[in-house]
């Protein structure tokens, strides 16, 4: 079956009249959105609309996330340990999209992003408040950003209801407690609105998980998919401080942080410590 001049008919059902019915456009707001790529440098740069365009798909992304995220947690708290493990596998693949995504961003050579960066003003992904929710409900908590966002009522309140929710793996550890398995109290009734910091007592937890894992299968799985979700972060944000090495060097950033030596430490954060530290104990 050929195509005739290389062009194909249209089949006789497709609609072509929109004036009464919603559009693809008008489903997903395409005007609105296709509208809000504003660069502000002056002559306009070429290269910012890049820019622009790649940190407001994050920002898409990252509402994906939280949004998955936030499912996941309300399912474990329902027991369904299955669904949440759904949505957290979701999750992982928008990671793999956006570690990928800092691939484009770095074509921006040092002296394309001088030409436009001063108009940037103090704007800084630092910023982003999407960013620092899913930080929050993954348990890297630090009430210290929430100044950042006194500008931003909307923000601040979303934040400071995350800063004072269990975390994604506060919510796993409840779950196994219900489920019988011997999770410290200590553990449970620690002070949410803190970062998770790594507790020797879950040790025996995860190992008898680990090396029984046959007959604690659903909390083997749930374990590994939240290894592949931090392991998935780390990347993300290697990615992220060698992108920016690359493009500004070791330059402050537009957001007053010291740049790339602060991004350094954001690798030294972890989510789930003793999911990473079990691994010494198995086989001992």
């Amino acid at each position: 079956m050929s195509v005739e001049k290389n062009t194909r008919p249209l089949d006789e059902g497709i609609v072509k009249d929109f004036s009464s019915r919603m559009s693809y456009g008008s489903y997903l707001q395409l005007p609105l959105l296709l509208s809000a790529q504003q660069p502000v440098s002056q002559p306009e740069h070429h290269d910012e609309l890049l820019f622009i365009i790649q940190h407001q798909t994050t920002e898409l992304w990252l509402k994906l996330v939280l949004h998955e995220l936030r499912s996941a947690a309300a399912w474990l708290r329902q027991d369904d340990l299955g669904s949440a493990l759904k949505a957290i596998a979701r999750v992982k693949h928008i990671q793999k999209t956006l570690t990928e995504q800092w691939s484009v961003l770095a074509t921006l050579t040092p002296t394309e992003y001088s030409q436009f960066r001063s108009f940037l003003g103090n704007a800084s992904g630092f910023q982003s408040s999407q960013y620092r929710a899913v930080e929050f409900i993954l348990g890297n908590k630090n009430a210290k950003m929430l100044p950042v966002f006194d500008s931003d009522p909307e923000s601040r309140t979303m934040l400071e209801e995350l800063l004072n929710a269990p975390s994604i793996y506060d919510e796993f550890l409840a779950y196994l407690d219900r489920h019988g398995y011997d999770v410290p109290r200590s553990v449970l009734d620690r002070d949410v609105t803190r970062a998770h910091e790594f507790d020797p007592g879950l040790l025996p937890l995860f190992k008898h998980i680990y090396e029984h894992a046959a007959d604690n299968w659903p909390a083997y799985e749930a374990c590994e998919e939240l290894v592949d979700l931090e392991d998935n972060f780390q990347l993300w944000r290697f990615r992220h401080l060698r992108t920016v090495q690359r493009t500004i060097g070791m330059k402050t950033g537009t957001g007053g942080s010291s740049g790339v030596s602060f991004l350094k430490k954001a690798l030294d954060l972890t989510f789930f410590p003793e999911l990473f530290a079990v691994r010494t104990e198995i086989g001992q």
